[in-house]
């Protein structure tokens, strides 16, 4: 109890330091409904249903991992994001969704719930303390240390001691996650793999494919679509292709969009935004609407996936683009995904510069392919258990 007033005190000081920082940045398109929301709970009141299961995901893609276990509850439950794309995905189920408030907001927003599921990395001390005070058994599921994470948590194991001390079990990803939630003090450990291999993968739209070699950029970051361009220029001189470029952020959209412009100009080649002409007649493409990149996928015979040729990203989700037969080059620092990677066959990891080589090796090489699944089935059987028991 005091160190947790302590933690609380600490919260209030760092928040009231911090509010000019948050008033400036609610103004910016990727978070003027996130910050509102998580810190100053602008249209995100409590949960109108309590005594119910909680699921508390980050973003897009805890959020789209949810669909196979919700599917199996088949129930109205509670959901909880940190980022306006894991929102958007949230609310495609049937569920109460909100965004997760500041932590100094959480003793009086949280209400009574049988059962809090916390996915793969969101350790929020009161969250955890909140919820299991008011009731909740707590799961951690899909839970992950990454490599580049893990010296900073060891170093503060005695506070993820305390953490952690109230889940109910951890259902991590693997062994090695599971031992190293073991160095931080943790029990009742289960490895099951990543949960996102469950996941039913799917595409909502037929396009025609373009009579010519389709490249897509997928969850493009900052300077990745400048690396892929350049290779791309020196690649089309030699080769039939398109270059189709999805970014991850849609508040990036103009940015790239100019970008892309810029270097069609300097090549006598085209350029169109997808919302403008709804079809690939252009040599480069910028697809600026949000829900295609598994359409794009679907008719792309080279999948270049963001997210990796930076240091501070993690990488991106590789099923996607494998299941739909891409042959993918991806880059070398994707900390976040490397369970996920280690399921996909026939990636080329390689550095920014190394891009236009990798292209040119994809002719030798075959598409990649995921062989491995997961059964959620021990994970919603103990979902039903503890809800049941809360009857």
């Amino acid at each position: 109890m005091p160190f947790t007033l302590l933690y609380y005190v600490l919260g209030v000081v760092l928040y009231i330091v911090a509010l000019p920082l948050l008033v400036i940045l609610s103004f910016k398109y990727k978070y003027k409904e996130s910050i509102p929301a998580r810190f100053f709970l602008f249209k995100n009141p409590r949960f109108k249903t309590f005594n119910t299961i909680w699921f508390h995901v980050c973003s897009l893609g805890e959020a789209r991992a949810l669909k196979p276990i919700l599917k199996e509850l088949n129930q109205k439950v509670c959901i909880t994001t940190i980022t306006h794309t894991g929102q958007v995905e949230a609310k495609k189920y049937d569920a109460e969704v909100r965004y997760l408030p500041y932590e100094n907001f959480l003793p009086f927003w949280i209400r009574k719930q049988k059962l809090l599921v916390v996915l793969e990395a969101e350790f929020w001390y009161l969250l955890f303390v909140v919820a299991f005070n008011k009731g909740a058994k707590i799961i951690l599921l899909n839970g992950r240390i990454s490599d580049k994470s893990v010296k900073s948590y060891l170093q503060f194991a005695w506070f993820y001691k305390k953490m952690l001390s109230r889940v109910e079990i951890i259902y991590a990803q693997s062994e090695v996650d599971k031992n190293r939630f073991l160095a931080l003090g943790a029990k009742n450990i289960e490895v099951i793999g990543n949960i996102k291999l469950a996941g039913e993968i799917s595409h909502t739209k037929e396009f025609i494919k373009p009579k010519c070699e389709v490249i897509v950029a997928g969850s493009t970051h900052p300077t990745e679509e400048e690396n892929v361009l350049k290779a791309f220029i020196e690649y089309k001189k030699t080769n039939d292709a398109k270059l189709i470029i999805v970014p991850r952020h849609p508040e990036r959209f103009e940015e790239v969009y100019k970008l892309i412009q810029q270097y069609a100009e300097k090549n006598s080649l085209t350029a169109q935004k997808f919302s403008e002409q709804d079809n690939f007649d252009s040599d480069i493409i910028l697809v600026d609407k949000m829900g295609e990149l598994n359409n794009i996928y679907a008719i792309s015979d080279i999948a270049i996936l963001g997210g990796a040729f930076k240091e501070d990203v993690g990488g991106h989700n590789p099923l996607e683009p494998a299941h739909f037969g891409c042959k993918i080059i991806t880059g070398k620092h994707f900390f976040h995904q490397k369970e996920l990677f280690k399921y996909v066959h026939h990636v080329q990891y390689v550095e920014s510069e190394e891009i236009l080589h990798a292209l040119e090796m994809v002719k030798e090489l075959p598409s990649s392919r995921v062989d491995e699944k997961i059964d959620l089935q021990k994970v919603i059987e103990k979902i039903k258990e503890i809800q049941n028991n809360g009857n």
